[in-house]
């Protein structure tokens, strides 16, 4: 049975010329800290994976910090700039209460902090934003969101909310790893208004095991895990062979397939043909949503029960991020959008590559159809 995988929101496959590149490498054992020529060749892979980062993002290589993950890219520009054993504080966290779970523990860490109130679709109102940031006006503020859900696929404004921010002389923290799959990003524009940047490696057809921080240079952090590596923010012997995956993955990343029309297909099979079924985020047509992006409650039927019928015939889908895939609790960003309790535990996510055929989308929509059918008789 072939496999038509449509969970790319929670890890991409590797491409062949990937697997090529990575096997290559397998003989390039050095640490990348030695200064034999062993240790520089492996050096020289990660200078060439930052440059290449450099350049996708229109960044400077040395405002680009490799760690283990996007989680932990997180955590540092959190926990860098608002450290615990602080004497004093400087800052005040708010948050978007949509983002990944990273970053809202890493939020939530912080003595002075405060979850932002989202709309339906997990949007952050600008005016609400302006309003909460001046009543909120002692401290700091360091406003943090995502780019765009991975979980929901709504899009955030990020120019006009970090408009707001740079109004109130704050900082503003950017996790991309959703966003930056569908839509490249441009530092030499977004950083009128964003001061660190986010994303993980996995998501852009490289190896699990790398993430990304951006930040301008005047922004001072502590590090994460103490040591010599990533000018002393994040120590450790580098992932050379992950670290390398992801600068090839930017260089070939091709953003040609990345279109609503596979999405919009299969969504306009279920409103035509699957009854209690809604969408979760922004609309399809409303620009607010990723591109490639479905999360749908189908009321009456468990989502998890639903995702494993369908893998039975060969169609991987999710519940959700897959941070939250082993816990019994609904997500925050279900809560926060104000979903019906009764509601969390239909929902399901699927994400597409833009390369699948007509006939693998039939296929999936005839299967969501049967399945629902069948989990809702039963």
């Amino acid at each position: 049975m072939k496999s038509i995988y449509l969970d790319n929101a929670a890890t991409t496959p590797l491409s062949d010329s990937m697997k090529r590149y990575l096997v290559s490498l397998l003989s390039v054992y050095g640490n990348p800290s030695s200064l034999h020529s062993v240790g520089e060749k492996a050096d020289g892979l990660i200078t060439q994976a930052r440059e290449a980062v450099a350049g996708f993002l229109n960044a400077a290589p040395e405002d680009i910090f490799f760690t283990c993950s996007g989680s932990a890219s997180n955590a540092l520009a959190v926990r860098g700039l608002v450290p615990g054993n602080a004497p004093d504080e400087r800052y005040e966290v708010f948050y978007s209460p949509t983002a990944h779970k990273s970053m809202l523990r890493a939020c939530d860490s912080c003595r002075s902090h405060t979850p932002l109130k989202v709309n339906s679709a997990g949007e952050i109102s600008l005016s609400y934003l302006d309003d909460i940031l001046r009543k909120h006006s002692r401290l700091c503020p360091l406003v943090c969101i995502e780019a765009a859900s991975s979980e929901t696929g709504t899009i955030q404004d990020v120019m006009g909310i970090g408009s707001v921010v740079r109004k109130h002389n704050g900082l503003l923290l950017v996790d991309a790893t959703g966003y930056l799959p569908s839509y490249r990003i441009d530092l030499g524009r977004w950083r009128s208004c964003v001061d660190m940047l986010t994303f993980s490696g996995h998501k852009l057809h490289a190896l699990k095991g790398v993430g990304v921080l951006w930040k301008r240079p005047e922004i001072r952090l502590a590090p994460l895990i103490y040591g010599t590596q990533e000018q002393g923010l994040f120590g450790g012997t580098e992932n050379t062979l992950a670290i390398a995956s992801l600068g090839k993955a930017v260089r070939d990343y091709d953003y040609a397939s990345i279109s609503p029309y596979n999405r919009d297909y299969v969504y306009d099979y279920i409103v035509r043909r699957i009854p209690d079924c809604a969408l979760i985020g922004a609309p399809t047509a409303s620009g607010h949503r990723l591109p490639h992006h479905l999360y749908l409650c189908f009321r009456g039927v468990e989502g998890e029960s639903l995702m494993h019928l369908l893998d039975l015939y060969g169609i991987q889908i999710s519940t959700g991020s897959a941070c939250n895939q082993k816990s019994p609790s609904a997500s925050d960003a279900l809560y926060a959008i104000g979903m019906e309790p009764q509601n969390m535990h239909s929902c399901v996510r699927l994400t597409f590559s833009g390369r699948e055929t007509k006939e693998e989308l039939d296929y999936v929509c005839a299967k969501l159809e049967q399945c629902a059918a069948s989990l809702r008789t039963n």
